[in-house]
């Protein structure tokens, strides 16, 4: 359930900033908000209950002269996270990851340059892909906003999109 009308005093919700991760394990939640063409990465060790999340705003760090944080890009904020969740007690092999956000947010401008949104989501799967970790569930592309929760408790992904009713993925 999105939100029941009260809050358990055990449960923590971890906010993740543009270009920030966070990793953390059950039962606390972790919240991502204002995905337009930034795309959210999810990944979580069933077993041992850990997760975290990634919010990037670019595909590939190479492209940039200042690539000091490396949550702000899918090629290094992927594996940041991946460093993080093994650190906290995870295990690779356990590992799942969902993803949302990646939409079009200049309507008229379908040239690939400005179209992070797909250029995110293709990075981030090519990423994940590379790294033999499975992507469960997506909810990406559009051309509206979203709002991202892990549960870690659950392993449930919940997706809020602008305009549209909250679904999991």
């Amino acid at each position: 359930m999105i939100n029941a009308g009260f809050k358990d005093e055990n449960i923590q919700e971890f906010k993740v900033g543009i270009a920030d991760l966070k990793v953390t394990s059950s039962p606390h939640h972790v919240i991502t908000l204002g995905l337009g063409s930034c795309v959210g990465i999810v990944m979580f060790d069933k077993f041992s209950r850990v997760g975290g999340m990634v919010h990037i705003m670019l595909p590939d760090s190479t492209q940039f002269k200042n690539s000091d944080n490396p949550a702000k890009f899918a090629d290094t904020g992927i594996n940041l996270l991946l460093r993080e969740l093994l650190r906290a007690g995870g295990k690779q092999s356990n590992l799942v990851a969902k993803i949302a956000g990646g939409a079009q947010m200049f309507k008229g401008h379908t040239s690939n340059l400005l179209n992070i949104g797909e250029r995110n989501i293709k990075k981030t799967k090519d990423v994940l892909h590379g790294l033999r970790i499975p992507l469960a569930a997506e909810d990406t592309g559009g051309n509206k906003g979203r709002t991202m929760i892990l549960q870690l408790d659950s392993g449930k992904v919940l997706v809020r999109t602008v305009g549209c009713v909250p679904r999991e993925i």
